[in-house]
């Protein structure tokens, strides 16, 4: 494993990086092993550490109060007392306590973790045990829990306190009654209390009356008004005193002297826990550098891979977060079969922080770190990295800034092998273009035959040339918004790059009679090759947001099939639902009929037709006969419904049928299309003229606007029916209007997109919501990390007609689903 130079770390900012880490780190101990990170390139052992910040990670997003109190670094300190009759301070051995009891906590903390969780940092318990009751048990019997030696640390300590508590007491009331004595006579002032002085209790007198009481003068006050005078009945007993907390002090001495013998047989394996603790800080502060940097443990291959969706520079991520602003993050590809990408592009487009981008996260990962990509990237290790960057000029060995760089294509080229990667700023310049070039070319053939991998950034265009002709090397470039005139700051891979040296100095206000001399100077071919460069990349963008465009409107016919599906399914539903309710009501009819005209006769014969009973009945069978009326009626109405189910359904049949002899006729007239005829695109449904037949392909104008198509996708049409149909197309655009409508789903999924393209998406179905008077959208962005969520409000935040926004219930999706009220 070799990197070069040896400011490798520097030049990628590596340093930096590790900065940030300490800073999350407790203790110093923690803040050693940042700076001891070194580049691995055995995937075992990487994936070893990555698993132990993954467990770690999920510990922290889960809220979990992982113990952090008291990551003090005992070691120099255990080191010491290994030599017999040396001891721990008093400070140092509450510091022991307190960091043992840290250990014991993060040990339980851990193995307290569901079966599933947290393998890593169980496997590093299962290789010792660092809980050592015996030495906590020792500890608490010593020391307080405010870290003083407790009372009965010893039977002789206990006793030498007792005696100790019972003269402080006496010599106590002794002075206490000299006082009031002193006060009694006048000798002292009536608010003055008892004083210490040189550990021993004294009586404050007024100066002139020292001599009236009997002992020793220990001090004065500053002004000499005041003398501290021991009274000579508590002499002895204050003698009595120190000697007993010097035979305090000698047996706290011989505790501690005991309690490291005890220890002693344990220091290796409690030297091991605390290089346990220092790899918990180490762990702890990786993993919150990789929530602050919104990073990931991507997926590892053991080959040399480059497979990474929307990379991001952390500290320009951090920078950007701090400003507020938009990071635009990087796709980029390196495998076997382009091992080396050759970026070019204009100058502060981008390319010199796309090539630190890969270094620093390749070295990062490389060193046990998280890097901030998108999920379903890939990594793969290389035993060696290379950086040419920047200005090396070396007064001491008489080094110029491109004899620097020609040092470093030497050492390229004799150490690079398949397994090394390249980061190559600026390739070539420095001296004469000409040869600068010419060079450049050549070291690059031969890293190419030494199968290394690596990112170059050039502006020469023989370098374009030979990536574009020779395998293993593929072209990039830094995208260049060529009508607003700024970078884009994002990488394609494909098409070699412009540097837009004329439209930047345009802008700048460059003379144009310069810039005309200028062209003429280096030759129509280098303008034109430029200028293609311009065109290429203008027409992929164009062709780019076509595709998008076409996919989300494949997406919406995809919608609109679907509804009409589920449509027409519930009508045939409807259609015998109504059926069979409708027989069922036309036998009740028929049968309660038929039992009123049966008991109408039976009552006009039993009652020999009475003319009043006849009147009667008659009256009834008209009211039931009006009842009978109003269900027929219903009947009517149920029968209109069933109506229009056939009719819809036949219009249905009637206008597939017409599909299929319309497609029919377009293939029996296909070949009937011939120059300057009419034709209708059968996608669109646009009218145009046929400009140029070229086999299956045509060239139409639709207006101003010239399309390339296929002979299957036009249909033939005669002078006067294409006019007819252009003047029809006005009526045609209500009825699309009147089919999105109903095609219109509330609801949009965005969620694994770009931000820029989640946020066009939002806008374009904000739009069309507002247009088909829709008043309520729902947005489905998902959780993650929050920043698409974050983006998506920002934008709504600018929009005049949204009323509202807010979280979706959290029944039916809570903060993953933003609902729009416009």
């Amino acid at each position: 494993m070799v990197n070069y130079p040896d400011s490798f770390e520097e030049k990628i900012h590596f340093d930096k990086v590790k900065i940030l880490i300490k800073e999350q780190a407790l203790s110093p101990m923690g803040k050693e092993l940042v700076d001891e990170m070194a580049f691995i390139d055995d995937v075992s052992f990487l994936g070893n550490l990555l698993g132990k910040v993954a467990d770690m990670k999920a510990l922290l997003d889960e809220g979990q109060e992982f113990p952090v109190s008291y990551y003090i670094d005992l070691r120099p300190y255990l080191q010491k007392i290994r030599v017999s009759g040396t001891f721990l301070e008093l400070s140092q051995l509450f510091d022991f306590k307190r960091s043992i009891e840290t250990i014991s906590s993060v040990v339980s903390f851990i193995s307290k973790q569901e079966e599933d969780k947290c393998l890593y940092l169980k496997k590093m318990l299962g290789e010792h045990n660092h809980t050592y009751p015996y030495v906590r048990e020792r500890l608490n019997n010593i020391l307080t829990k405010s870290g003083k030696i407790k009372d009965n640390a010893s039977p002789e300590l206990r006793k030498i306190r007792n005696s100790l508590l019972g003269k402080q007491q006496s010599v106590s009331k002794v002075v206490s009654r000299l006082l009031q004595g002193a006060k009694e006579q006048g000798w002292a002032p009536a608010e003055t209390e008892v004083s210490v002085r040189d550990g021993r209790l004294v009586v404050p007198v007024n100066a002139a009356y020292k001599r009236k009481m009997s002992g020793i003068v220990h001090d004065e006050s500053a002004t000499g008004k005041t003398s501290y005078v021991e009274p000579a009945e508590a002499v002895e007993l204050n003698n009595e005193i120190r000697e007993l907390e010097y035979a305090e002090r000698r047996e706290i001495l011989r505790i501690l002297v005991a309690f490291a013998e005890d220890i002693r047989p344990y220091l290796d394996d409690l030297m091991l826990s605390y290089n346990f603790l220092a790899e918990i800080d180490f762990i702890r502060a990786k993993a919150l550098f990789a929530q602050t940097t919104e990073s990931i443990r991507p997926h590892i291959e053991d080959q040399p891979l480059v497979q990474w969706k929307q990379a991001r520079h952390p500290l320009l991520y951090l920078h950007f977060k701090k400003e507020k602003k938009q990071l635009v993050p990087l796709d980029i590809t390196i495998n076997e079969n382009q091992r080396i990408l050759l970026i070019s592009g204009p100058n502060a487009g981008g390319k010199s922080i796309c090539l630190k981008t890969v270094g620093l996260l390749q070295y990062m990962l490389q060193c046990g770190l998280f890097i901030p990509l998108n999920e379903g990237s890939k990594c793969g290790l290389f035993q060696k990295m290379f950086i040419d960057i920047g200005d090396e000029q070396s007064i001491d060995d008489d080094l110029s800034t491109y004899s620097s760089h020609l040092s470093n294509m030497k050492y390229f080229t004799k150490n690079a092998n398949a397994k090394t990667l390249l980061l190559i700023d600026e390739f070539g310049t420095g001296t004469e273009p000409l040869l600068g070039g010419a060079i450049a070319e050549s070291v690059l053939e031969e890293l190419n035959k030494k199968k290394a991998f690596g990112l170059i950034t050039t502006h020469y265009t023989n370098l374009k040339h030979y990536a574009s002709e020779n395998e293993g090397i593929v072209n990039g470039a830094m995208l260049y918004d060529t009508v607003a005139m700024t970078p884009m700051y994002k990488l394609e891979i494909g098409t070699p790059g412009s540097s837009f040296a004329f439209e930047i100095a345009r802008k700048i206000g460059l003379s144009e009679k310069i810039l005309i001399q200028a062209k003429e100077k280096i030759g129509e071919d280098r303008v034109n090759f430029d200028s293609h460069l311009r065109k290429v990349v203008k027409d992929k963008m164009i062709w780019e947001k076509k595709r998008f465009k076409m996919s989300q409107q494949e997406k919406t016919l995809e919608r609109v099939l679907a509804n009409y599906k589920k449509e027409l399914e519930e009508l045939k539903q409807l259609k015998k639902k109504e059926i069979s309710k409708a027989k069922e009501e036309a036998n009740q009819l028929l049968s309660e009929a038929n039992k009123t005209i049966e008991k109408t006769i039976k009552t006009i014969t039993e009652n020999k037709a009475n003319k009043s009973v006849t009147r009667t009945i008659r009256d009834k069978f008209e009211k039931e006969k009006e009842r009978l009326l109003k269900e027929e009626e219903k009947d009517a109405s149920i029968d209109q419904k069933i109506r229009k189910i056939k009719e819809r359904e036949e219009r249905k049949k009637n206008r597939k049928s017409k599909e299929r002899s319309s497609s029919k006729i377009t293939e029996r007239k296909e070949k009937s299309i011939e120059v300057g005829g009419q034709v209708k695109v059968t996608k669109t449904g646009a009218i145009g003229e046929v400009l140029e037949i070229s086999g299956e392909d045509v060239v139409i104008v639709i207006g101003s606007l010239k399309m390339h198509t296929k002979k299957k996708d036009l249909l033939p049409l005669s002078n006067n029916k294409a006019k007819r149909q252009s003047s029809n197309s006005n009526s045609s655009i209500q009825r699309k209007v009147f089919d999105k409508r109903l095609s219109f789903d509330p609801d949009i999924d965005v969620r694994g997109e770009r931000g820029v393209d989640a946020v066009a998406k939002v806008s374009e179905h904000i739009d069309n919501a507002l247009m088909l008077g829709v008043s309520r959208v729902r947005i489905l962005h998902g959780t993650g990390h929050g920043v698409l969520r974050k983006m998506i409000r920002e934008y709504l935040a600018t929009l005049p007609d949204v009323d509202r926004y807010k979280d979706e219930h959290i029944d039916h999706g809570g903060s993953g689903i933003t609902v729009v009220e416009l």
